[in-house]
């Protein structure tokens, strides 16, 4: 079973970075389903963050968040996961309520028993799930899995497709960023058909202690570079309205006589159909197309990706965004944006995996 973890509030960066900001609070209780009775110990934290704190003995917790939204997690050994989205912006931050209910065992077995477990399946499939897992990066050659034992591998012929899973959270050592990552996995997929790969499940980040001055400052520098073209690095460009100024640029992907061809967008906040919410700070965007180009021309495209893609532009980062036709994409002024199910990324974006991944609540150099 999924083994409980207890983190606590870790800095990205050095105390008097995070000082321009007021912490808001949330706080709640949780409690099993069946008997009513309050869970101490149980898991509470911002995913994607290194935000996380426990349970006590009557089940209630606070946690205290830099502004902008998240997605807060909350699991306990032997229970099923909840969420609940949460902002700064919400009204009612305290007083949440969380009902886990225990896992039924008969049902994990028999959605095992659709598929075959593969014997030694670390020794076969290791490496290729770490290069689609963890990635291809420079930044993946010092990533590590400190727990490959808790992985499983089930692979079905009739659908050609590998599944991994983990009763554990996969710790993703990083010694490039500084991070050992707490990765709670629901389920690794890859198609072979279609050559893709699929992930899910609830990450959080666990800074390093640096061994020296030396080592603390290649982390900085690693985590700006990380940063520089990176999702979140757009995201808040975006909800800062300095797409332009960061060093990105965005185009639509329009279908003309059967040809597929870029339109770089002049206006691209009308084009997006930006908005703000003054009362909520939430930026929402409705792109009239759904395809989009985003460039970032301020950084060339790493070794390893041009080797594998060798028809790529050289001189930018280059990436894909297809939107869910229709639905509007919500962004919190810390990069938070959702729903990510109704956005995919590939090219660059694509490439970049969990080596490359910074918490919500990193402080750029930039902004």
């Amino acid at each position: 079973m999924r083994k409980l973890f207890v983190l606590f509030l870790v800095l990205c960066v050095s105390g008097s970075a995070f000082s321009q900001y007021s912490y808001f609070m949330i706080s709640g209780q949780v409690i099993n389903l069946d008997s009513g009775l309050p869970l101490q110990g149980a898991s509470v934290f911002a995913e994607n963050t290194t935000i996380g704190t426990t349970t006590n003995a009557e089940g209630k917790f606070n946690l205290y968040l830099p502004p902008g939204g998240y997605d807060l997690i909350v699991s306990f050994t032997g229970y099923g996961t909840e969420r609940k989205r949460i902002s700064s912006a919400d009204t009612s931050k305290s007083n949440l309520y969380f009902s886990l209910k225990p896992k039924e065992k008969e049902m994990e077995a028999v959605a095992i028993i659709a598929t075959t477990e593969v014997k030694n399946g670390w020794e076969k499939y290791g490496n290729f799930f770490i290069d689609n897992f963890i990635g291809k990066s420079e930044n993946s050659l010092n990533c590590k899995i400190l727990n490959p034992e808790k992985l499983r591998f089930f692979f079905s012929r009739k659908r050609n497709r590998l599944k991994v899973i983990s009763d554990e959270p996969v710790l993703v050592e990083n010694k490039a960023l500084g991070y050992i990552v707490h990765y709670a996995l629901d389920s690794f997929t890859y198609a072979y058909d279609t050559q893709t790969a699929f992930y899910t499940g609830n990450p959080l980040f666990e800074e390093m202690t640096p061994a020296d001055d030396a080592q603390r400052s290649a982390w900085i520098d690693k985590r700006e570079s990380a940063y520089r073209g990176s999702i979140l690095h757009f995201m808040r460009s975006l909800y800062q309205q300095k797409v332009n100024e960061q060093g990105f640029q965005v185009q639509y992907i329009i279908n003309y006589l059967g040809k597929d061809s870029a339109l770089t967008l002049k206006k691209l906040y009308p084009a997006l159909n930006y908005f703000k919410d003054d009362s909520t700070g939430v930026v929402a965007i409705r792109p009239s197309q759904h395809n989009l180009v985003v460039l970032y021309l301020n950084e060339k495209p790493e070794e390893g990706y041009i080797t594998e893609n060798p028809e790529a532009d050289k001189d930018f980062e280059y990436s894909l965004v297809n939107f869910a036709p229709g639905e509007t994409i919500f962004i919190e002024q810390n990069g938070f944006y959702f729903d990510q199910d109704d956005i995919t990324m590939s090219a660059y974006w694509g490439w970049s995996k969990v080596a490359d991944q910074l918490p919500y609540n990193y402080i750029s150099l930039i902004f």
